[in-house]
């Protein structure tokens, strides 16, 4: 099962469109996560009529339609891994021990806000990706996206991709 992992989209604020190596991810996945701050409901329909299967919340920069349409916090199972998607995680400083306290069901937890790709495993085994932002890199060098694979043995292959922010 091929994984790809956005969030802090914040279209069409910060960028008029997904770059074009995104949505070639999104037309290869077989799961789609967005972890929010998608700031336009445009994106969330066209991400809806284009993924095979989308699992999305809502961020901080969200307004009322798309609370509406979104959960805080995504939750699903695949491959008998248990995933949850949620925008905010608070500082990067004490993550890991925050995350494994609020999400003890949880193997795989995909977040965003801070638009710097995270990729650490708790001592309990909780992985915590966060795919940056393919739109607004702010102090990153480059704007980013995550892909994986899941199979049998877990997840595998998580591959950060850099992208250059699309143009008008």
């Amino acid at each position: 099962m091929r994984l790809l992992m956005i969030s802090d989209t914040h279209l069409p604020v910060r960028a008029k469109k997904l770059p074009d190596e995104v949505w070639a991810a999104v037309a290869a996945a077989d799961v789609v996560f967005h972890a929010g701050d998608w700031v336009g409901v445009e994106l969330l329909d066209e991400l809806e009529e284009r993924a095979t299967r989308l699992v999305a919340c809502w961020g901080n920069n969200d307004g009322t339609e798309l609370r509406a349409r979104l959960p805080e916090v995504a939750r699903v199972e695949l491959e008998g891994m248990s995933f949850a998607v949620v925008h905010e995680t608070g500082t990067a400083a004490g993550r890991e021990r925050r995350c494994e306290s609020a999400y003890p069901d949880v193997d795989v937890l995909v977040f965003g806000h801070s638009h710097i790709p995270w990729d650490t495993t708790t001592p309990r085994g909780l992985r915590l990706l966060n795919p940056g932002s393919p739109t607004d890199r702010r102090r990153q060098p480059y704007g980013t996206f995550l892909t994986a694979k899941l199979g049998a043995s877990g997840l595998d292959e998580v591959v950060l991709h850099p992208v250059e922010r699309p143009r008008a």
